[in-house]
């Protein structure tokens, strides 16, 4: 697939495996798939695949084989992991990875892989999770965002499970996916070119309002219209922007063209250094449907890192999605007056914006006991993959408080998430404003980014 010198391509990879893993196995890799792309064309320029045998066939379950068909049988003549481990490596060292959910399991999974071997693992030169990108730029306009759901949406063929048939199939998404939103933010800024030819002389007095309409730079993920919120009494705190970042998809390189198409900002913010008056709504209007909102702060999308927020109940899968399938949700105390004001406003502007019939109910992002302000509770979401809710797409961590070096651990199972997600625990939470409207409920679903839960 090409030699070390042709780094500039991007790989898109899948692994299929054995199901969840006992507490002593990790997953056993029973194939990979990749396709090279070229990020400037998006033309597929070559593959491989290969089934893997793993070193103890027992662990190919009944409930495997019902996800990918892949039997002991089929994999008992193929090559183990250890034979293939050199190709892969030359094919995924030193390129941009691509892939569904990459981040949280099949990058995990290949790492233990190389590590069960004694071999050092191939390095990304960055990473696009299209789970995560397309969650944030294409999201709510299907039920959910697992790669069978999205080829539905597109009319494209049903999801075999097979690693390079699902490359395949992810990428055709994603270029898909592109064009929608590209043609989109075209079709408004059309429409703004051909409103602005036949408008009348503006008076210069009233071109400033307590809504204000700018137009931001086109592309494929920003639209095309900003709303200002309306000027608020409460005087505003301005600090300095929190330390965390979260580390870009796809490191900044001229060759990953694909990357740059899909760039965003990923800065998190505390309280405290939210202007009000800096909150701002972006307005873009489906090919075929309602408006999609997007909560601004300082023209950025607004994420929010709140430090040592309580967990009054524990872990709830008690909620499903439109599949029926569980989600995972956490509901901790807003006891920041300044995140109650924040999510106060963008509630009153989301309303006020977003494009939902009479018959809708708002739900507000802030749950209060009546008489106290100050005593108010958000559920903050855990996007999850697979019909089991035993995977998820939020970086959740745990550390020890009492640690003098206090190293960040990752949870990878549920059961040790619920044993850590425990009653008056604390956690710190890195989240997104995610307005949604679905089967007349309308609203602001605060998605967990990143978790880091605090042990003693």
């Amino acid at each position: 697939m090409g030699s070390v010198e042709d780094r500039p391509k991007i790989v898109f990879f899948d692994l299929e495996t054995t199901d969840i893993p006992s507490r002593n196995r990790s997953y056993a890799i029973l194939e990979y798939g990749s396709i090279l792309v070229c990020p400037k064309k998006l033309t597929e320029l070559d593959s491989y695949q290969t089934l893997v045998k793993p070193l103890d066939l027992s662990l190919i379950s009944a409930d495997s084989i019902r996800v990918n068909g892949i039997t002991a049988d089929d994999v008992v003549s193929c090559p183990t992991f250890s034979d293939i481990a050199d190709k892969v490596y030359d094919i995924l060292n030193g390129r941009v990875w691509a892939g569904h959910n990459i981040v949280m399991f099949d990058c995990v999974v290949l790492k233990e892989a190389y590590a069960q071997i004694n071999r050092k693992p191939p390095v990304p030169k960055g990473i696009i999770d299209t789970l995560k990108l397309l969650t944030e730029t294409f999201g709510r306009r299907t039920d959910n965002m697992k790669m069978a759901t999205l080829a539905k949406y597109f009319g494209l063929r049903q999801q075999s499970h097979r690693s390079l048939d699902d490359v395949r199939m992810n990428f055709e998404v994603v270029k898909l996916c592109a064009s929608v939103l590209f043609l989109e933010s075209s079709q408004q800024d059309t429409e703004n070119n051909w409103a602005s030819l036949n408008a009348g002389p503006t008076n210069s007095s009233k071109q400033k309002s307590t809504l204000e309409v700018t137009r931001p730079n086109i592309s494929p993920f920003t639209s095309t219209e900003t709303h200002t919120v309306p000027p608020n009494p409460v005087e505003s705190v301005n600090a300095q922007p929190g330390p965390f970042h979260r580390v870009s998809m796809v490191e900044e390189s001229s060759t990953t063209t694909l990357s740059n198409a899909f760039s965003n900002h990923n800065e998190f913010i505390d309280p405290d250094s939210v202007s009000l008056a800096s909150i701002t709504v972006t307005v873009a209007p489906f090919v075929n449907g309602p408006h999609r909102i997007q909560i601004l702060h300082k023209d950025i999308p607004m994420r929010i890192r709140c430090a040592g927020m309580r967990i009054p109940f524990g872990l709830s899968s008690n909620f499903v999605d439109q599949a029926g399938n569980p989600i995972l949700s956490l509901v901790v105390d807003a006891s920041s007056l300044n995140l109650c004001k924040i999510l106060d406003a963008c509630d009153n502007i989301a309303k006020r914006f977003h494009d939902f019939d009479g018959n809708s109910q708002w739900r507000p992002v802030l749950t209060r006991n009546t008489g106290f302000y100050n005593s108010a509770t958000i559920r903050l979401h855990i996007p999850t993959v697979g019909q089991d809710a035993t995977r998820w797409i939020t970086e959740i961590y745990y550390k020890n408080s009492s640690s003098i070096q206090c190293t960040q651990h990752l949870v990878s199972s549920r059961s040790e998430l619920n044993s850590l997600l425990l009653r008056g625990s604390l956690v710190d939470a890195y989240f997104s404003l995610d307005p949604y409207n679905y089967q007349k409920t309308a609203g602001i679903r605060l998605v967990a980014n990143k978790l880091i839960i605090h042990t003693s």
